[in-house]
């Protein structure tokens, strides 16, 4: 059936809703919720666990959905790219495009009580967490709307009502400060997890190992994601690591290998990791039995369209042959178009509107947040020093009194 034939209540829901929120953004373009099981792209492959079933539970609203929120951080990124040609954007900025899936898949698989703490690629997470675009838009061209008060940039989304705990600059940083999160939910005794993103880049990072030795001997709900994207900046994985299967990188702590570029992959995986980070007993696998371990490391073999930064054209370390080639075959939107016009569920036409919604919504908000103003220069001190204290602002001669502060 085509999308208009999905529900007698059809007519308006094509019509986009008014709000700041990608999750209450999503149009109930279908009201059918029957279960479609999906199996996905390619086995899991698995280090001392038994990997979960490639056959996923999925339906016809949630396809429309994972879609819709795909196209939305496409285009945000898209967006972004111009924004930043026009100087309009400055400082570092790191696009997210073609990598989506994880992003979508693991909030299809938790819930916002669970935390997630990443790199300085975290647009499309922070939208995904139920950010809206005119924070993320306002965020990136520094003004005081966006979701940081404009003074993170790129690097610093931030949600804490949604367990969105930032992007963060310094590479492999955020190992140790998300387990210090899993630390406090097992403490507050939370039925909860949090997912620890990081690249290729990071994972030979000291600080890691340290952070996953910890977490394991603590019994900690914590989940490493390696988005493996094969490059960290402009060096090519083989180049730079002995064993680039980051998922047996753990040891002693296991690891699943997921096609990061299918969304319900990404969801399996996610959902299956959530629960064994909260199981209480024994993990088997070929006859080995691992006791009390909570912590898993997942490993999604995903791809970046752009270049590590706006900075790097991409192009100098790999082929446009190999992009094209990746987007032609492996293009997480693209898969899910295929699933919904396999199962009737939309047609091409109706998708393809859906994507012109879409970058109408993008380009007003980018709009909106032009217009909004820039942190007063007063705002550089805030946040930083005690207040009532009377800190003075000089200039560079020491001689010109720039601000007093309350």
């Amino acid at each position: 059936m085509a999308l208009s034939r999905l529900s007698s209540r059809s007519t308006t829901l094509l019509q986009p809703l008014a709000t700041t929120s990608l999750l209450r953004r999503r149009r109930h373009i279908s009201t059918d919720t029957t279960p479609i099981t999906v199996e996905t792209s390619l086995p899991f492959t698995s280090h001392l666990i038994s990997p979960p079933s490639r056959a996923v539970e999925t339906s016809s609203q949630e396809l429309l959905s994972f879609f819709r929120d795909m196209a939305l951080m496409r285009r945000m990124e898209i967006a972004a790219d111009s924004l930043y040609k026009a100087k309009l954007i400055r400082g570092f900025c790191h696009l997210y495009d073609g990598q989506e899936a994880v992003a979508i898949g693991m909030e299809a698989a938790i819930t916002k009580r669970d935390a997630i703490i990443t790199s300085y690629r975290d647009h499309c997470t922070f939208l995904g967490r139920g950010g809206g675009l005119f924070e993320a838009f306002s965020e990136l061209m520094g003004r005081t709307t966006g979701c940081s008060k404009g003074k993170g940039g790129s690097m610093h989304f931030y949600k804490k009502d949604a367990s969105f705990y930032g992007g963060h600059g310094i590479v492999g940083a955020q190992a140790p400060l998300g387990c210090g999160l899993a630390f406090a939910q097992k403490y507050s005794k939370e039925e909860a997890v949090t997912f620890t993103l990081y690249g290729d880049g990071a994972a030979n990072q000291g600080q890691l190992f340290e952070a996953l030795n910890i977490a394991a001997l603590w019994d900690l709900p914590a989940v490493l994601v390696c988005e493996n994207n094969h490059y960290g900046m402009g060096t090519a994985e083989w180049r730079s690591a002995k064993s680039p299967a980051y998922f047996k990188r753990g040891d002693y702590v296991p690891g699943l290998k997921v096609d990061g570029m299918d969304a319900l992959a990404v969801k399996q995986a996610c959902k299956f990791a959530k629960e064994h980070a909260l199981k209480n007993g024994p993990i088997g696998s070929n006859h080995h039995a691992f006791a009390f371990v909570f912590e898993q490391i997942l490993e999604m073999d995903t791809y970046r369209y752009h270049g590590h930064s706006m900075s790097d054209p991409g192009s100098t370390y790999r082929t446009r042959d190999e992009i094209s080639g990746v987007r032609q075959v492996r293009d997480p939107i693209d898969r899910v178009r295929k699933l919904i016009i396999s199962h009737d569920i939309a047609t091409e036409k109706e998708l393809k509107d859906m994507e012109k919604e879409v970058r109408k919504e993008v380009d007003a908000a980018v709009a909106q947040a032009k217009e909004s103003p820039i942190p007063e220069p007063s705002e550089l001190f805030s946040n930083i020093y005690v207040k009532g204290f009377g800190a003075e602002s000089f200039g560079a001669d020491r001689k010109e009194l720039r601000a007093t502060f309350p």
